[in-house]
Parts: structure tokens; C-alpha cells; sequence
């Protein structure tokens, strides 16, 4: 057991204070901006009937792109080919230029000591942010039973 892990139990208050602290300091260093993203593609999205979904799934993005620690990304058991379709129309649409702003963020972050750990969150984002279909962000404190998270921050 680390010591980090070990002074967590011990005291497991300090777990959801450090989340808290790196998700205040995320949404200055562009946590804001990445989100900021996804709320105007979902917007876009929403103006036309067909493409709803999408706008859903983006305000979900944006949610998490806000405020991700604490946050883990898992299958979501129910997807079927419609969510493969629906990855495919994302990726192409909005997936490919949401992920650059993210790459062009993780960049930015990682030129500071205390952006670095910042950066390495905002790579891991991106194979979401390209496939959200079939995908579930739940809190990591809550998994459900059975769940393995592909991430969690």
C-alpha cells in the first residue's frame, strides 16, 4: 500500500479535498474552455431534431470535461450497434476537433510542473471524447458492482 493510499484511508476526507483542489485548479488552466467546447457543439446539436443524441452526449462530455476527478469512464453494458453508428457519426462531426482541443490544452498544461498532472488527465479524456457512445461517467467513490472503469481521474 502507498502512503498516499494509506494516509487516504486513514483519513478519507483528504481524497475528495485533493479532487476538489485539482478540479478548481483544471477548470482555470482550461478545464473551462474544454467544456465551454462541448456545451456549443451540444447546442448546435440540439437546434436540429435528428441529431439530439449528440447534443445529450455532448452536455454529458461537458459535465465531465468541467469537473473530472472523481470521475470514472465505464462500458455502459446496454450498448449495441446504434452506439457504434452513432461513435463513428460523433468521431467524424465533432469527436476528431473536440480531441485536438484537448491535445492542444494537454500541451499547454504540460509546460508548468503543476500542469503536468493536468495534461496527462486531459490525454486520458480523449478516447472519449472521440467515442462517448456507450460509455457511462459515474463517480469512482460509486461504481456499480461489476464495473472495471477504462479510466477514472
Amino acid at each position: 500500500m502507498s502512503a498516499v493510499s494509506g494516509a487516504a484511508l486513514l483519513h478519507p476526507g483528504r481524497k475528495h479535498h485533493m479532487r476538489t483542489i485539482l478540479n478548481l485548479i483544471w477548470l482555470v488552466l482550461g478545464g473551462f474552455w474544454l467544456a465551454l467546447g462541448y456545451i456549443a457543439f451540444g447546442v448546435l446539436a440540439c437546434l436540429l431534431i435528428v441529431t439530439i443524441p449528440f447534443g445529450v452526449a455532448s452536455f454529458r462530455m461537458a459535465s465531465y470535461a468541467l469537473w473530472p476527478f472523481g470521475k470514472a469512464v465505464v462500458d455502459k453494458p446496454s450498448a449495441g450497434v446504434g452506439s457504434g453508428l452513432a461513435n463513428v457519426i460523433w468521431f467524424l462531426i465533432a469527436g476528431v476537433w473536440l480531441a485536438i482541443g484537448h491535445v492542444t490544452t494537454a500541451v499547454a498544461q504540460a509546460v508548468t510542473i503543476i500542469g503536468i498532472p493536468l495534461a496527462i488527465a486531459n490525454l486520458k479524456m480523449v478516447p472519449v471524447t472521440c467515442f462517448p457512445f456507450g460509455k457511462l461517467i459515474v463517480n469512482s467513490d460509486s461504481l456499480p458492482p461489476g464495473y472495471r472503469p477504462l479510466h477514472s481521474l
